[in-house]
């Protein structure tokens, strides 16, 4: 894969990611319009995308409300898997939330989605509760890391 840059999302990105998302999350897959009132939440939301030779090949969202932020949305194109993108990714998040005085971040995962599970665990977040069948038949586990007063610099 061709080196991988982060920037900023723009609104131009959004027919891109609205593709992406039915690749990756079919039926939870966020609409046009979610995208729209998503970017229109900054500065308190904050995306990024990554682009490799022109294509978008991943994405990642926060927001940043304060003592608690959440992740609001990471992906990675399947071409671009396993090449280290969505630990990147969590990197620009985790920094980003850091940088505007977070304590915590929390987001939810698919139960069912082990992939992720394990970015989130190798980046220190513990379960703290789950949602039954918040996504149809599959429950979603929310997950919190606690970031220490020496990642808030």
């Amino acid at each position: 894969m061709s080196p991988v840059t982060l920037r900023e999302m723009r609104w131009g990105d959004i027919d891109t990611l609205v593709s992406l998302e039915q690749a990756l999350f079919a039926g939870d897959a966020w609409t046009a319009e979610s995208w729209w009132g998503e970017l229109a939440g900054r500065p308190r939301r904050a995306y990024v995308v990554a682009e490799s030779a022109g294509d978008l090949v991943g994405y990642a969202g926060v927001d940043q409300g304060g003592d608690v932020a959440d992740v609001m949305t990471v992906a990675v194109a399947p071409a671009a898997q396993g090449a280290g993108l969505g630990q990147r990714l969590m990197d620009w998040m985790t920094a980003t939330v850091r940088d505007s005085g977070a304590e915590s971040l929390l987001l939810e995962v698919r139960a069912d989605n082990d992939a992720a599970r394990k970015l989130y665990d190798r980046n220190g977040f513990e379960q703290i509760s789950v949602r039954r069948r918040y996504y149809g038949d599959v429950d979603a586990v929310i997950l919190r890391r606690l970031l220490k007063e020496e990642d808030r610099g």
